[in-house]
């Protein structure tokens, strides 16, 4: 299961009555895998039968025939995976948290984390291209009103900014429509928006 710290946590089981058993414990708040994500350490049951914790979850998980589990998380980055073992057998998942399912979740963790970062440095691109396509549109609406109002770069780049705001459109849709019309007709609407 994946955790960011919002109300949804994607899960991926491996047999569908292990999605029910993560379904009551993600409803109730309460079985190995909330325990696991509150202690940030690995929570296990070595026998579900003998086992007081988690009574809904218990129930369920000995109705599907799983006597041991064990879940293991794993936190980089502000992401949370929890990795969750079930056994058919009691005391079965004793070194699960040491072993390869530890070096499986790293690996997950990382991948995650990784895949993360690649796709919001791409969301950075889109928006720096588009930033760099709606540029030149831009100054030359900012020359314009330079001409008009007779003030510097900085004001007239002021009241493009407050026209956009003020009718909740684009920055770059105002500079289009400035300089389509090349300033005619907007003289008083610039002249008023520059004090």
């Amino acid at each position: 299961m994946v955790s960011e710290g919002g109300p949804e946590r994607p899960a991926a089981v491996t047999h569908p009555d292990l999605a029910a058993l993560v379904s009551v414990q993600l409803r109730s708040g309460d079985g190995p895998i909330p325990a696991a994500l509150e202690r940030g350490e690995p929570v296990d049951s070595a026998d579900l039968l003998r086992e007081e914790r988690w009574p809904a979850y218990r129930a369920m998980a000995l109705d599907s025939g799983v006597r041991s589990s064990v879940t293991i998380p794993f936190r980089r980055s502000g992401l949370t995976v929890t990795l969750s073992l079930y056994s058919f057998r009691p005391g079965a998942l004793e070194d699960a948290p040491h072993g390869p399912a530890r070096a499986l979740g790293d690996l997950a963790v990382t991948c995650l984390v990784r895949d993360r970062s690649y796709r919001a440095a791409l969301t950075e691109l889109d928006q720096l291209g588009a930033a760099l396509r709606t540029r030149p549109v831009v100054d030359q609406a900012c020359g314009i009103v330079m001409h008009v109002l007779g003030c510097d770069a900085d004001a007239a780049f002021g009241v493009l900014r407050r026209i956009s705001q003020a009718t909740q459109r684009k920055l770059s849709d105002v500079a289009s429509v400035v300089v389509d019309k090349r300033g005619r007709g907007l003289e008083r609407e610039l002249v008023s928006l520059s004090d």
